[in-house]
């Protein structure tokens, strides 16, 4: 009888112990999991800004600034590189005998064989296959700096100018569409950068100040209302308001983010559960970074702008 009662005991502590486990990371991630397994670097660029993930091809792509870091800097001297997945650069300007021309080309995103990439006052969509291109302006862009596609939806961050454009169709390759430039999102309270799509459809954006002074995680609605991340739990609200001088960003499966962070140098994971955690550090310009799923773990590409480097990061999901 004694054992019996003894492995109902059991059997109702392991019940309790997996429903705690889960309620937390069901609802918004936990960051207490991850753990980095190799980091290394990869030289051989020039100011490289944004990584973007091909799974077609499996391969990385990276926007260069060039030699000269002046991110507004009208000078041509900008391309786009394809990367294997090892660090080898495959092709160093991509784009180059298609006769483009890029500046200082900053957030780039691929789908369905398709490449976008904003570049200070406007945004190119590149077929992969064929390498033709075409560009649209964005009337009154000043710092055009981060990407993303939502459904037939883009949107590209402009930091400086403290908006949000929306571009429909966000596939406007064919010469005979006629893409319509719109303001999602106007007069915002903090300067967008990283942007990424959400679990639920919504868009995400995290802020980057030049002045150096603390921005957070935001969501939008439908309407371009954004709208503050604050803890579920007992965690301090300016954990989550105020992160730091934020760039990249990439919401997991799990529910949390991966964010790399300017004023602390560092890659980490935020979670309205657990709060935050720094992966990894020792960066000079942690800009606008990808992740490739390899089962039980992830491999993140985060490009240093500032020390031309790209860290090639793998931690344990």
């Amino acid at each position: 009888m004694k054992k019996i009662i003894l492995q109902q005991i059991i059997t109702f502590l392991f019940i309790m112990v997996l429903q705690t486990g889960l309620s937390d990371d069901a609802m918004a991630g936990n960051t207490k999991g991850s753990s980095v397994i190799s980091d290394r670097s990869i030289i051989g660029f020039m100011h490289p800004e944004s990584v973007a993930f091909d799974p077609k091809d499996n391969v990385l792509y990276v926007s260069q600034f060039g030699s000269i870091l002046n991110p507004t800097l009208k000078d041509g001297k900008g391309t786009i590189s394809k990367v294997s997945l090892k660090g080898t650069i495959i092709e160093d300007n991509i784009f180059a005998a298609s006769g483009y021309t890029l500046n200082k080309p900053k957030g780039i995103w691929i789908k369905n064989g398709k490449l976008w990439v904003a570049d200070i006052d406007l945004v190119w969509i590149f077929d992969l296959k064929t390498l033709q291109g075409r560009k649209i302006d964005l009337p009154g862009a000043i710092f055009a700096n981060d990407l993303t596609v939502i459904d037939n939806n883009l949107f590209i961050s402009d930091s400086s100018g403290k908006k949000i454009y929306r571009v429909q169709p966000a596939d406007f390759s064919e010469q005979n569409i006629k893409p319509r430039v719109s303001l999602f999102a106007n007069d915002l309270f903090f300067g967008p950068n990283g942007l990424c799509p959400g679990q639920d459809g919504s868009l995400f954006a995290v802020g980057f100040d030049m002045n150096g002074s603390d921005q957070g995680l935001y969501s939008f609605n439908k309407n371009g209302t954004p709208k503050t991340h604050v803890a579920k739990t007992h965690i301090p609200k300016t954990h989550i308001k105020d992160l730091g001088m934020l760039d990249g960003l990439v919401q997991l499966k799990t529910g949390c983010f991966l964010i790399t962070d300017w004023k602390s140098k560092t890659l980490l994971k935020y979670s309205q559960v657990s709060g935050i955690k720094n992966l990894a550090g020792g960066f000079e310009g942690p800009a606008d970074f990808c992740i490739i799923n390899e089962g039980d773990k992830l491999l993140v590409a985060v490009p240093d702008l500032v020390k031309s480097e790209i860290r090639l990061i793998r931690i344990a999901k």
